[in-house]
């Protein structure tokens, strides 16, 4: 398994560790369930350093990303950011991705005055994702993998501003969502300061040289000690994006599926001037309509739904498959996602998720789940 910079903290800290993505990754220290309300009422940090980072730069740059992505690039600002994803042309997901618009950054290896962009996709899939861009860079522009280069830490929760304030110069609280700034951060230059995350309790998502890693994560768990700021780890981080009704590459969207029917219409770009992969395919489905729809459901009872159970309707007729589930903590019973033929996608629709021996009885529910 590859590591992370931070690998040895998280084995002094005891963390129960396993692999995730070909990664030896941090399930959790002390909880699941005590990581997680931390980061919902307070702070937790996360080692996310296992996602790939590309600069993608020069002329050209901005026509790769536009063609590449679902998403319209050309609505983003410098520092600012967006969600978006890689169409495969077939109506499928290559993969979701964030994509940063970079003023000057040096660090990175990008000279003064040149456009750039900074893709951050999901450890799971660098080298695919890396080599379907590649193989679409027919505009000149110049692609730099610095994934192995790059620390990347998820402070996330209501006091992640109040903690991470202390250790920069930066007003953190001046940061929109969505946008980021670089600065200082513990004593280290050219931090990407960036106000976004996927647990749905806000906080921020830093970017720095991979081998000031280990002095970074002390730093920061030092300045929260008296805020109550945990390390957590990937269980914590499934069950708060799971409450928010988030999609997991490889759970919730892949190459199967279409983002129209996995609810991400609003990063799909189908009425901006520019073509992108598989654009045409994306129209056509809409106005054919969708045939299935990613629903979020909740169960009775106390049993977590998990990936592959059948969805039923309510005479025992399979209209689909889950594709996520866990007890939700914040709720305190069993919560999911799955698709579902349309037609059973409406909020209030009776559904069953099929055990096997049994069937339990469950509702399509509005996402998010947690307010």
């Amino acid at each position: 398994m590859k590591t992370t910079p931070l690998t040895a903290v998280h084995h002094r800290l005891n963390a129960k560790m396993a692999d995730f993505a070909g990664f030896e990754m941090p399930i959790s220290y002390t909880g699941l369930k005590e990581e997680h309300f931390a980061v919902r009422e307070r702070a937790g940090m996360f080692d996310v350093s296992h996602m790939g980072e590309f600069i993608v730069r020069g002329p050209g740059a901005f026509e790769l990303v536009q063609h590449v992505t679902s998403n319209d690039v050309s609505k983003l600002a410098e520092n600012q950011a967006q969600y978006s994803c890689l169409p495969n042309g077939d109506g499928g997901i290559v993969d979701d991705l964030l994509v940063y618009r970079l003023a000057d950054a040096p660090s990175m290896s990008i000279p003064t005055g040149e456009k750039a962009f900074l893709l951050v996709v999901n450890a799971g899939n660098i080298k695919k994702d890396w080599d379907w861009i590649s193989s679409h860079n027919h505009f000149g522009a110049t692609m730099i993998d610095i994934s192995d280069k790059t620390a990347l830490l998820a402070v996330q929760g209501p006091k992640a501003t109040e903690i991470l304030q202390t250790l920069t110069d930066t007003d953190l609280a001046a940061i929109p969502y969505y946008h980021f700034r670089r600065g200082s951060l513990a004593g280290l230059d050219n931090v990407i300061l960036s106000a976004t995350g996927y647990t749905g309790s806000g906080g921020f998502e830093l970017y720095f040289d991979a081998d000031q890693a280990e002095m970074v994560w002390n730093k920061i768990m030092e300045a929260g000690k008296d805020h109550g700021l945990l390390p957590a780890g990937l269980g914590a981080r499934d069950t708060l994006r799971l409450e928010k009704g988030y999609c997991l590459y490889g759970n919730d969207i892949d190459d199967e599926t279409s983002p129209l029917e996995a609810g991400l219409g609003w990063i799909t770009k189908l009425k901006a001037a520019d073509d992108f992969i598989g654009k045409d395919r994306l129209i056509a489905e809409k106005e054919a309509g969708l045939k299935r729809r990613l629903v979020g459901f909740k169960l009775d009872g106390r049993r977590a739904p998990r990936k592959g159970y059948g969805i039923l309707d309510a005479d025992g007729k399979q209209i689909g498959v889950v594709t996520s589930g866990t007890h939700s903590p914040s709720l305190d019973y069993p919560i999911g996602l799955g698709y579902v033929e349309v037609g059973y996608h409406l909020a209030g629709t009776a559904i069953q998720i099929d055990l096997g021996r049994k069937a339990l009885p469950a509702e399509v529910t509005k996402i998010p789940f947690l307010a």
